[in-house]
């Protein structure tokens, strides 16, 4: 392994902004009734905030001072991920039979390298971390297998890091899309990633210390996964047991969303297997 050096709340913010900004620019903006209510409901929310912990004016200017300072360091998509997206990610997904969903979060990178039904992602000499083959099937909610369906994978390092997010990493360390065989089937071999704290030198750093709560992240795997005639589900996949699954700062772990992984039947690491069902679009 090469010596860790962690990223930085600025230069990692900048990163997941300046991506964020690129994929948003297709987004569909809401129409303006729509746009009305929700804008009034959410200052109102905050209104009754104020008057219910009587806000004193230093205590309104720092947090004017700090949403500031949030922009500056690039951390609003960071922000949002960790303490927004969980609630938006339910209603979205609220209708699903298949897998259940669970929040994407600030670091995924479109366009990562292709491999069949079957590889191992792509990873530095000696990468950390322990073997783990991680497998499946894609499938319908009525059961049919998913041929070509794809599964875009990607994860944090056994330091907790993220390629492209943090100097020193390959630029598509534990990144891969695969495609499902005839019978909707995929395996990936990879490593077992680590816990992590969330960036804590920049604006959320700051507040999660001013109001003493811890900033780790449990270990996880995330993926998309994809089929013509189906929606695609964004996930999370966490280990049972594992150090902070029980008090995610993100909130966004789920008991169908935990794997138990056993020894690996090659004798080398652990193995989990995790099917994904597809709802029809």
């Amino acid at each position: 392994m090469t010596e860790v050096v962690s990223p930085t709340a600025a230069a990692s913010g900048a990163s997941a902004t300046e991506r964020f900004q690129e994929r948003a620019k297709s987004s569909a903006a809401s129409d303006a009734a729509r746009l009305d209510a929700i804008a009034t409901d959410a200052l109102a929310a905050l209104h009754e905030v104020i008057r219910k912990h009587q806000l004193t004016y230093d205590e309104y200017n720092a947090f004017k001072a700090w949403l500031i300072r949030v922009g500056e360091d690039g951390e609003w998509p960071l922000f949002l991920d960790v303490f927004i997206e969980h609630e938006v990610e339910k209603v979205a997904n609220a209708s699903r039979e298949g897998t259940a969903g669970s929040i994407e979060g600030p670091y995924y990178v479109e366009g990562a390298p292709e491999f069949g039904a079957e590889g191992t992602l792509p990873m530095r000499d000696g990468e950390g971390g322990q073997p783990l083959r991680f497998f499946g099937q894609a499938r319908s909610v009525s059961g049919e297998p998913l041929a070509g369906a794809v599964v875009d994978f990607w994860q944090a390092d056994d330091d907790g890091l993220y390629s492209q997010f943090a100097p020193g990493i390959p630029e598509w360390n534990l990144r891969g899309r695969f495609t499902t065989d005839a019978e909707g089937n995929f395996s990936i071999h990879t490593i077992h990633p680590a816990p992590y704290q969330i960036p804590t030198d920049g604006a959320t750093g700051a507040l999660i210390a001013a109001a003493g709560w811890h900033a780790w992240r449990p270990a996880h795997l995330h993926i998309k996964v994809s089929a013509p005639g189906h929606q695609l589900i964004t996930t999370q996949l966490y280990f049972d047991g594992g150090e902070h699954v029980g008090d995610d700062i993100a909130t966004a772990v789920k008991d169908a969303l935990i794997l138990a992984p056993t020894a690996a039947s090659s004798g080398a690491g652990e193995e989990v297997r995790y099917d994904f069902v597809l709802d029809p679009a």
